[in-house]
């Protein structure tokens, strides 16, 4: 009994010290972004803040910058996400439902893409870009993301599509639709949980992106939210961690909504994704 008590203790203490160092980092931010810049460098640091203040928030929605990072970071992630379920429909499908000479091969060259870390392709990128003329455009941006988002988007939905029975669209045919239409209206309503779950994903790539939109946007007023943040309130010699902690907050809420809706479907399309045929 002393063995099992003992043991329940060290499993529900470990579990309470991995829940803590995950939310601490949360927890830190908010605290930090209700600080004024003077209490935010006072040692020892305040875990609990005294005289709480919005200036932060107020800071970064009068200067007008954080607002228009927001805007493009909603354009170009919209997008992205569009073009990326779009594309990963067809080739998923086609993945699926077609066998042809090497096609298990050119699945798993299509997957093996993300084993590169972008940074391999920042320079080939940016200099194509460059060449067409695209470069501090929402194209560059949408292009960018979407290529980092479609392989894996790709592999999910075709879990998906290896799900549905082919005797469902064989029926279909007979009844007269044609190859689009059965995509559209019988297969489709079938796999909305594996849709849901890659525009999420696609959509969380795109929000978070970083790289494309440090590189490929050189103007202020194209530059995303995680971008234009480090370069508008991180300097060489002054950092304003205040507005740094409020806007990443402010920008965190919208992806923890959709996330805590939605992630069951995250979760089966990962799944789905996962099975081998």
């Amino acid at each position: 009994m002393k063995k099992k008590s003992w043991r329940s203790f060290l499993n529900y203490g470990g579990l309470i010290a991995i829940t803590i160092g995950f939310v601490f980092p949360i927890y830190w931010m908010i605290v930090t972004s209700i600080k004024p810049n003077e209490a935010i460098l006072r040692l020892p640091p305040q875990f609990i803040p005294d005289g709480a203040t919005l200036a932060n928030y107020q800071g970064i929605l009068n200067d007008g910058n954080f607002v228009v990072f927001y805007k493009n970071n909603v354009i170009v992630s919209g997008i992205t996400t569009v073009l990326t379920l779009f594309l990963a429909v067809l080739a998923a499908y086609a993945f699926s439902r077609y066998r042809f000479k090497g096609s298990r091969f050119l699945m798993m060259l299509f997957l093996s893409t993300q084993m590169f870390p972008a940074m391999t392709l920042l320079i080939a990128l940016y200099n194509m870009y460059y060449k067409m003329g695209l470069l501090n455009t929402y194209t560059a941006l949408v292009l960018a993301c979407s290529t980092n988002a479609l392989p894996m988007s790709v592999w999910i939905l075709k879990g998906f599509f290896d799900t549905i029975p082919k005797s469902l669209e064989e029926a279909a045919y007979i009844d007269g639709c044609s190859k689009g239409r059965t995509l559209v209206q019988v297969i489709l309503p079938l796999v909305k949980p594996g849709i849901l779950a890659v525009g999420l994903y696609s959509f969380l790539i795109s929000w978070e992106d970083f790289l494309w939109g440090l590189t490929l946007v050189n103007k202020s007023e194209m530059r995303t939210l995680a971008a234009g943040i480090a370069m508008t309130y991180l300097g060489e010699y002054n950092y304003d961690w205040g507005r740094v902690m409020a806007a990443a907050v402010s920008a965190a809420i919208p992806i923890l909504i959709i996330f805590i809706f939605l992630q069951k479907y995250m979760i089966a399309g990962l799944t789905a994704g996962a099975v081998k045929e």
